[in-house]
């Protein structure tokens, strides 16, 4: 497994996976022309090494499925997460703690919006959390070692 940042030939990918979990991220080819969408896959015959520095993640990546995308917005003090999602049948697998583990590494603090069933998932990121409404909550995580 490994992380990097997309390029425009990840549209496609990042857009099925988005759609898929009901998410509207904006603009992902503006977000990816930015530098601001990072991507998480593995080698089609299922590789599971871990490869999780950011860049170009080694090999042929022709031979690279995409199994889960994070979409940042650049904020004054960090960024927002305006969008995750993991493949349906890679859930469960630690990809998306993984790519906002590298998200945190870029910023200096993420911010989301999230509804009550994800809320468990920003809470083992260790997010400081708040309600919006009765359904909805935001969170703060701060990169470990201040910043």
């Amino acid at each position: 497994m490994h992380v990097r940042t997309a390029t425009i030939d990840d549209v496609l990918d990042v857009r099925r996976i988005l759609d898929a979990a009901m998410l509207e991220p904006g603009d992902v080819e503006a977000r990816i022309a930015e530098g601001n969408v990072l991507v998480a896959g593995d080698r089609r015959g299922g590789s599971t090494d871990d490869e999780t520095a950011i860049g170009d993640g080694g090999g042929d990546e022709d031979d690279e499925r995409i199994l889960g995308a994070v979409v940042l917005e650049p904020r004054e003090r960090g960024s927002h997460v305006s969008a995750i999602g993991v493949r349906r049948r890679q859930r469960g697998r630690g990809i998306g703690r993984l790519l906002m583990e590298r998200a945190l590494e870029r910023e200096a603090q993420l911010t989301a919006h999230f509804d009550d069933g994800v809320r468990p998932f920003y809470e083992r990121l260790g997010f400081s959390i708040e309600p919006i409404d009765d359904r909805r909550h935001r969170g703060v995580k701060q990169r470990d070692g201040g910043a």
